[in-house]
């Protein structure tokens, strides 16, 4: 069976990471800082959100197929993609070393935390349906 509506939202997901590995890169080479973060904040700042996009976008997806494969709403998982590829951009934009409350990283954040949440508990009522 196919996954069109995940690989849409998977697809999304690798223009920000590419987005977030770019930009990286471009500090590393400003600083000359190869491996790790030296004393940098703006390229601990780069690694901490791509770490965090890697961290949690993946199981999402995962969910996501999954729920598509037994037969998931379009609709629903077109909300769910959308609003997870939002939360996505949202929360390296909002993720500063000074200021932890920043309103894109806590709506990044949360709203990842959630829709990850909401498809567990999609794939889990698929799951206990076909019982």
């Amino acid at each position: 069976m196919l996954l069109p509506i995940t690989a849409l939202y998977a697809a999304l997901m690798v223009a920000i990471l590419l987005w977030l590995g770019w930009g990286i890169g471009q500090i590393r080479g400003k600083t000359q800082i190869s491996i790790g973060y030296g004393e940098s904040k703006e390229l601990a700042e780069a690694g901490r959100r791509y770490g965090n996009f890697t961290e949690h976008v993946p199981l999402a997806l995962v969910l996501m197929a999954i729920v598509e494969l037994n037969g998931g709403h379009g609709v629903f998982l077109h909300i769910v993609g959308a609003l997870l590829v939002l939360c996505r951009i949202a929360h390296p934009l909002g993720l500063h070393h000074d200021n932890v409350s920043h309103p894109l990283r806590m709506i990044g954040a949360g709203g990842s935390l959630l829709l990850t949440v909401i498809l567990g508990g999609a794939a889990l009522w698929q799951g206990i349906r076909s019982l």
